[in-house]
């Protein structure tokens, strides 16, 4: 049996304590380190192997990882052609090949490693094991959880925010880099839309099998993806984004306007043709039920779904009775600012309704009303620049790009959602912004949501994980880049951005109470039989929401069961270990370096980040 380098270090002290015959305690020390050195340097060594074949699975089973990353090029050159296998074949040789390197990386003894190898191995193993009993659900979107392109787990194969038609063209065109020279990127593109058509052929063939098992998409569901799939498919294939995408960006090196069209016509639009069918033989199936409660294995699949959105084991019970809790705490928080505004009347809910009817707070509609929010958040990124030096001893550059979400899919996608760069810096993090209708923001709250989707946030996070190897770049746990996200708004606001702006802090803890909300209704839906409509009155009545913008919301959650709880559970975790730090550390405790302690241990499951914040107490209190 292996041990660990500080056993067999206590283990010498004790030998050379009892002065054994014909050895000295320091000769006995000396041989026993040397000798944990050489079994730390054999466990490193092996462990490595695993992490390597890991990793080289990871990007040849979704080789769309490699370009978000910009690693596609060298060794990985090959992948920028290639887009992951959607098929139901393809998708078994992904689950197979999952469930045996969770095997051999739950075999490997994490105290014969070094520490940063024994952390890469303990994060790498909680996904595969965590991703091997996704892939035991005999149905769905599953793909290798927490793989920081994509976040797909789904019952559903295909929904309204979930598929190859939702995810490829906007891939495409944010991390497909073409570059002014004629390096093979183009005809790599091409290779991929191809690709893209093989990806929706594959799911059509999993829609059908899963309906034949009785999972199909609620029938309000059911009519969103299909108007979504048919709008983007009654448009002509030369104004397709992924067709006007390359032909813009390619033009100065050649034509290949011909072939991206012939492509979109002759495979795309059949494939899509395909799917609509598919989901339309198993419309008249659909049911109104809104969770998955009642469908196959509906129970043991939220089970999991919550676990891995949360990285906890917490109950639907102790979830839903967090976010009420966490709400009352909000609402007594925002009573005496509504008060001072005048706002006195009904719950604090009711109140920020009329708050958002005040036309002070509220954009132009139409174009002018998107000029004035592309604006706005434009101000908010140079602000909020200006202070990282506060929170941060380690800065990264927080490089960004503010883009509208493609308006053919506006009509299923959030109100915004973003994410980090390229490791070697030639692409921006992305702040995707729905503007469908202006209403869907207003001025008091549309700062907090740049602080959490940009800067401090999910761009500004996702940076720091590009000091970690190259297999934990690739990882992003959803309630640690949540959570962290929701403690970028906190941090914005311990800065200082709403010193002049009550209405800005109430926008500011309304979006804590969206996300409070969220673990209320989540669970209600899928673990308590909550219908569609109670979720919806529930939410608006509570958090004094945009109707319009919850009515997405709660759609999104039937979906992504559990996803959304991620958040709130992430940013509380966070805050406790904070105060755990605060009250050990006393007069030692710094903001700055407790703030890059979290970002700088990378992207890990709620456990391992305790573990994460310990190692840094323990610093400061020795140092």
């Amino acid at each position: 049996m292996s041990l660990s380098r500080r056993h067999l270090l206590q283990s010498a002290s004790a030998l050379g304590a009892m002065g054994l015959v014909g050895c000295s305690s320091e000769t006995t020390v000396k041989t026993s380190a040397s000798d944990a050195a050489l079994s730390t340097a054999a466990g490193d060594k092996s462990a490595q192997s695993i992490l390597d074949n890991a990793k080289d699975f990871m990007l040849n089973a979704y080789p769309e990882t490699s370009s978000s990353m910009g690693i596609d090029k060298g060794d990985y050159a090959a992948l920028r052609a290639k887009l992951s296998d959607r098929s139901p074949a393809g998708q078994a040789a992904i689950a197979k090949q999952t469930r045996e390197l969770s095997a051999k990386l739950a075999a490997i003894d994490t105290e014969a490693l070094s520490p940063e190898l024994a952390l890469d191995v303990e994060v790498v193993g909680a996904v595969f094991d965590r991703s091997a009993d996704g892939f035991d659900f005999p149905y769905g979107d599953m793909a290798l959880l927490n793989l920081n392109w994509s976040y797909r787990p789904s019952p559903y194969v295909v929904a309204q925010n979930t598929g190859a038609f939702i995810e490829i063209p906007s891939f495409l065109d944010s991390s497909h880099s073409i570059s002014e020279k004629n390096d093979g990127a183009a005809e790599d593109y091409l290779s991929r839309m191809s690709a893209f058509a093989g990806q929706l052929n594959g799911e059509t063939d999993r829609i059908r099998r899963d309906g034949e098992r009785g999972m199909i998409l609620p029938d309000f569901l059911m009519e969103k993806t299909l108007g979504q799939l048919k709008t983007a498919r009654a448009q002509p294939p030369e104004s397709w984004s992924i067709v006007k995408s390359l032909t813009s960006r390619a033009a100065s090196y050649g034509p290949f306007d011909a072939d991206a069209i012939r492509i979109a016509t002759d495979e795309i639009g059949p494939a899509m043709d395909r799917q609509i069918a598919a989901l339309e033989a198993l419309a008249p199936k659909a049911t109104s039920e809104a969770g998955v409660r009642g469908r196959p294995d509906g129970e043991a699949y939220y089970s999991w779904a919550l676990g891995a959105a949360t990285t906890t084991d917490m109950s639907p019970d102790e979830v839903h009775q967090m976010g009420l809790d966490e709400l009352a705490a909000l609402h007594a928080e925002m009573d005496p600012i509504l008060r001072s505004l005048g706002y006195t009347e009904g719950g604090a809910g009711e109140r920020m309704t009329e708050l958002a009817k005040d036309p002070r707070y509220q954009f132009s509609p139409g174009d002018k009303g998107r000029a004035e929010i592309m604006s706005f958040i434009e101000d908010t990124v140079a602000d909020i620049r200006g202070r990282m030096p506060d929170a941060f001893e380690t800065l990264v550059p927080g490089f960004l790009e503010v883009t509208r979400i493609d308006p053919s899919v506006e009509a299923g996608a959030p109100g915004a959602y973003g994410g980090a760069g390229s490791v070697d810096g030639t692409k921006p993090g992305h702040f995707w912004i729905n503007l469908r209708s202006t209403d869907l923001h207003n001025k008091f709250d549309l700062a907090d949501l740049t602080y959490h989707e940009a800067i401090p946030g999910h761009v500004w996070q996702g940076e720091y994980t590009f000091k970690q190897s190259l297999i934990r770049s690739m990882l992003a746990f959803n309630a640690y880049s949540e959570g962290w996200a929701l403690y970028a708004q906190q941090i914005a606001d311990e800065l200082g951005v709403y010193a002049d702006s009550p209405a800005g802090r109430l926008g500011y803890l309304q979006s804590l109470g969206f996300r409070a909300c969220r673990l209320v209704v989540d669970t209600g839906l899928h673990a308590k039989g909550w219908t569609r409509q109670q979720a919806n009155e529930w939410f608006v009545e509570n958090n004094g929401s945009n109707p319009d913008a919850v009515r997405g919301e709660i759609d999104r959650y039937c979906a992504w069961p559990g996803q959304a709880c991620g958040y709130k559970v992430g940013h509380t975790a966070i805050n406790r270990l904070r105060d755990k730090a605060q009250k050990e550390l006393g007069a030692k405790y710094d903001f700055r370096r407790f703030n890059d302690a979290v970002v700088l241990g990378g992207a890990v499951p709620m456990t391992v980040l305790g573990r994460i914040v310990d190692g840094y107490i323990a610093r400061e209190t020795a140092g």
